[in-house]
């Protein structure tokens, strides 16, 4: 029998400003926010013939691995492709986990995505991104991967032109879990003054003044270390430095090459970009 394995780099992405904008009426926020890709990877591994197992590695990956978005991701397509045959799984976890970073969001639709190559299911990226969409509303995202202004909850995508590989990032996650439900309660929706449509096509040297991520003021009174990290990324020469959604990792925007020397002693786990 001829085992056929591919593996794929699931990235994460992170938030450039979130604004809470409105209530709406089914309960959830109208938010605007802008995604961005960043090469901060989990490793995915389908492996065919296979029989639906589902193995991680890495950072563990809490709740049921039965509800896991690689394979519902895989049960959503067998729906409609009944000759879709079983895998397994092996999914190492590297991006961390509850940071707002997207990590799962982007493991699911890396898995519709190879599913779709490896067995040519015909599938095209307007229909990726539907059946992404029904995992979760980060996941279209990960299809494209590239910047987009996000509004709705988040699942409404309209490219942006921003190319930021003139740039390194720092990436910082504290490890502490930032409960979505008790930040969004803390939160008074406004519209703002300067949409981040506008405010993210501003050169990112001025990207500290005019844009701001609406979490922070509503969870920095709770976690001061949240504010410390802050600090410490713009101490160490970071034009830009935000948490990213709501939380907790937070990115830093640094001149090209110039984090190679700096220390960012904050204790927490760091990634350099």
């Amino acid at each position: 029998m001829v085992f056929y394995t591919m593996i794929v780099f699931p990235n994460c992405k992170i938030n450039l400003g979130l604004h809470v904008v409105s209530k709406r009426p089914d309960g959830f926020h109208e938010l605007e926010t802008v995604f961005y890709p960043l090469p901060l990877t989990d490793a995915l591994e389908v492996i065919s013939p296979g029989s639906l197992s589902f193995t991680t590695s890495g950072i563990a990956v809490p709740g049921n691995s039965a509800d896991n978005l690689c394979l519902k991701a895989w049960r959503l397509l067998k729906q409609d492709f009944a000759d879709l045959p079983e895998v397994d799984i092996h999914l190492h976890k590297h991006i961390p986990i509850g940071a707002g970073l997207g990590g799962g969001s982007s493991d699911a639709a890396f898995m519709l995505q190879t599913l779709n190559n490896r067995f040519q299911l015909g599938i095209s990226k307007e229909q990726l991104i539907t059946y992404a969409a029904a995992l979760g509303s980060d996941c279209p995202f990960f299809i494209e991967n590239k910047a987009v202004y996000a509004t709705g909850r988040g699942e409404i995508m309209t490219p942006v032109n921003l190319d930021l590989s003139s740039w390194s990032f720092v990436l910082v996650y504290p490890g502490i879990h930032i409960n979505t439900g008790w930040a969004f309660s803390r939160i008074t929706p406004k519209v703002p003054v300067l949409s981040l449509r506008d405010s993210i096509a501003q050169p990112v040297e001025q990207w500290r003044e005019i844009i701001s991520n609406d979490f922070e003021a509503a969870v920095f009174p709770a976690h001061p270390e949240l504010a410390e990290i802050k600090d410490t990324l713009y101490a160490a020469g970071a034009v830009y430095a935000a948490m990213s959604g709501s939380g907790s990792a937070f990115v830093g925007i640094f001149p090209k090459n110039s984090i190679a020397g700096i220390d960012i002693n904050t204790g927490y786990k760091v990634f350099m970009l």
